[in-house]
């Protein structure tokens, strides 16, 4: 290669090396810096004047060290080593690199070394962020699932070999969904926010908790030697949430269920351990909540059974799974069908048809009352406005409403979008509350009047069971009373069920409202209803509740 050409080609180094955008630093082999280009002044906040001459390592981390062992065989030999290292920005902060370090080579010796470095900080800051949402709840700050799985499973075989007792406790707030729903989502994450401040009091520096998911928390206590250690652990933590929580000048006060486990050497499995502290806290929510309770071997088989049904039922949801049955709603005076109301049924893939009262309890227990509710509210208008549309009666259809559907803040616009949704008339919707939703009188009277406004019907269903007064019927705008199957069930045989039926039906006829009895199944019964002018009935008698198919052929020969 002639001079010329080598001129231009150090010309060209030069000049890419000047206006590329990485660092570039030449040292001697002993680790004095010869030379730098701009991009490095820029990254670093020095002059070239001030770190020619300078050893490189008083600006980098030992994580670079060429006076050790292994690198400085590396780089006589010719080779280059690639390392993560950070460089001190002259006023003060820390620059993350990658850096690139290898020989150049003269007469085959080791001449220089060349520093070849990119500026990684906002990729680590992005990957610690990363990390952070891996490993950490945004609400709370605790620690989340992940986290606490891999600690315990951590913490289990640093002492498999030793006599270190460690319990697991599992915590469920209770009723912490109604606060949501009531009060919107932005609250309850405050309240979550106070709840996991207080819950790190209990912890020691050896302990640990983390956010499970919604409103569940777990925890981890190590030397815990006995039952009544970790049964103590459970008390502490309820003991830790007694004292009301303030959000917006409104007192709240929270109760927990806890469940609890304890390792042992036949079973030291990090996942194990949780899922039996979930089963024990199954037990305890099912006994009532506000408890704690530690898992015994003899709880397996049934609250197994229960966790793994609502994991499916879940997974329903998602899989669409859940179908609508139809009961009709008879005409005491012309036999026809008048209206049907509409009940949901799970179509399980290996148990087949789940009755509902296996699901609904537990629907109601884990918050998935409300999204059921309201597939169940648009499901149900959307086939009634299909049947119209194919040419069927135009019958109203019943929908029964949980309680937590009740309370929403704004459940008038929730059923006016699912009408505008699915083209179905208002009049042709009936809602269904039972009486235990009236206890609040006045939330009661204001909620119904906004769904009257809808134009929709207002059922209180059940009703004799509830704990309304009958003065409050009057103030409520409903369109009708449904007797509760406990009383018609025995009204040829019970002279005071025979009295309640006759007496609700008398009432309610003097308040201009119209009477449904439920769960008729005999002629007797029947009769009973007619001759003390029952306006409609529903029941066994005429029809089991029956899918889409079956009410379709019966709207088609049995209508009005």
């Amino acid at each position: 290669m002639n001079a010329k050409m080598l001129s231009s080609n150090e010309q060209l180094l030069k000049a890419i090396l000047e206006h590329c955008p990485i660092s570039v630093i030449e040292l001697e082999t002993s680790g004095k810096i010869v030379a730098v280009n701009r991009h490095t002044c820029e990254m670093t906040g020095f002059d070239e004047h001030e770190l020619i001459d300078r050893d490189y390592r008083l600006f980098l981390s030992d994580e670079v060290n060429i006076d050790s062992k292994s690198v400085y065989e590396r780089i006589m030999l010719g080779k280059s080593i690639q390392r993560d290292t950070y460089f001190v920005h002259k006023q003060g902060a820390q620059i993350d690199l990658q850096m690139l370090i290898f020989p150049i080579m003269r007469k085959n010796q080791v001449d220089r070394l060349m520093l070849i470095s990119q500026d990684i900080s906002d990729r680590r800051r992005v990957n610690d962020r990363i990390r952070y949402m891996s490993y950490y709840d945004d609400v709370t700050g605790l620690p989340n699932r992940k986290m606490f799985i891999e600690r315990l499973a951590e913490l289990l075989e640093a002492t498999l070999s030793t006599d270190v007792g460690i319990a697991v406790a599992y915590m469920d707030l209770d009723r912490f969904k109604l606060v949501n729903e009531s009060f919107g989502q932005e609250f309850g994450d405050m309240l979550l926010m106070q709840v996991a401040e207080r819950l790190t009091r209990v912890v020691t520096e050896y302990d640990f908790v983390a956010r499970m998911d919604g409103d569940e928390f777990i925890f981890f206590f190590v030397n815990v030697t006995s039952k009544d250690e970790a049964l103590l652990k459970g008390q502490q933590i309820q003991n830790i949430l007694e004292e009301p929580f303030v959000l917006k000048d409104q007192p709240i006060t929270l109760t927990a269920s806890i469940g609890l486990s304890m390792n042992c050497k036949a079973d030291n499995d990090a996942k194990a351990l949780i899922k039996k502290a979930d089963i024990a806290l199954s037990i305890v929510k099912n006994k009532g909540k506000n408890h704690y309770q530690l898992y015994t071997t003899d709880m397996s088989p049934k609250s197994l059974e229960r966790l793994t049904l609502q994991h499916d039922l879940r997974k329903g949801m998602l899989n669409g799974e859940f179908i609508l049955h139809y009961q009709p709603q008879i005409r005491m005076e012309t036999g026809h069908i008048v209206g049907a109301e509409a009940l949901i049924r799970w179509m399980h893939p290996e148990k087949g048809l789940v009755p509902p009262g296996m699901f609904i309890p537990l629907a109601e227990e884990n918050g998935l009352i409300v999204p059921l509710g309201e597939w169940v509210l648009e499901e149900a208008c959307r086939q009634n406005k299909a049947w119209q549309d194919a040419g069927l009666p135009h019958i109203p259809i019943s929908v029964n409403l949980s309680m937590r559907q009740f309370l929403l803040q704004n459940l008038n616009e929730k059923v006016g979008q699912v009408l505008r949704k699915t083209g179905l008339e208002a009049k042709y919707l009936d809602l269904e509350i039972t009486e235990s939703m009236t206890m609040d009188v006045e939330y009661t009277s204001n909620c119904l009047m906004e769904l009257r406004e809808l134009g929709v019907g207002i059922s209180i269903d059940d009703f004799g069971t509830g704990y309304s007064s009958f003065s409050y019927l009057k103030d409520f705008s409903i369109n009708r009373l449904k007797i509760d199957r406990s009383f018609v069930r025995n009204i040829n045989e019970d002279p005071s069920a025979a009295a309640i039926v006759a007496s609700i039906i008398s009432m309610a006829h003097h308040l201009n409202l119209q009477v449904i009895a439920e769960g008729v199944e005999s002629e007797d019964q029947v009769h009973f209803l007619k001759e003390h002018s029952c306006d409609e009935i529903q029941g066994y008698y005429y029809s089991p509740p029956v899918p889409v198919q079956e009410i379709e052929q019966l709207l088609t020969g049995y209508c009005s």
